[in-house]
């Protein structure tokens, strides 16, 4: 039986050497795709709540947003990541999750 393979798993030819390719991710405010690592995950837990996923493995429907400014404040305020999630957030949720997000940014960037 032959496993199909996703795009994350399949590998590149680079100079002759297979490489495996990186897994790719959209940030749900602009849309942008990019590799996973750049991305910040953001999880609903089981019980409802959103939180930040710094190990990209934990349990819950995830989403992710990319480290600028605008896309957090457009993500989060904006109900994109609400959509995404199929969650809804009390006004003090939103603003706690923007300021640890904003924090991360600051803390990847310098």
């Amino acid at each position: 039986m032959v496993r199909p393979t996703t795009p994350s798993m399949r590998k590149k030819s680079i100079n002759g050497r297979m490489v495996k390719a990186a897994p790719q991710r959209t940030c749900v405010s602009c849309r942008q795709i990019g590799e996973k690592r750049g991305l910040v995950r953001l999880v609903r837990t089981p019980d409802g709540r959103v939180e930040l996923d710094s190990t990209g493995k934990r349990a819950g429907r995830g989403a992710y947003l990319c480290a600028k400014p605008e896309c957090w404040d457009a993500g989060i305020n904006g109900g994109k990541l609400e959509h995404s999630l199929k969650v809804t957030m009390t006004r003090e949720d939103r603003q706690q999750l923007l300021e640890k997000g904003l924090d991360l940014i600051k803390e990847k960037i310098g």
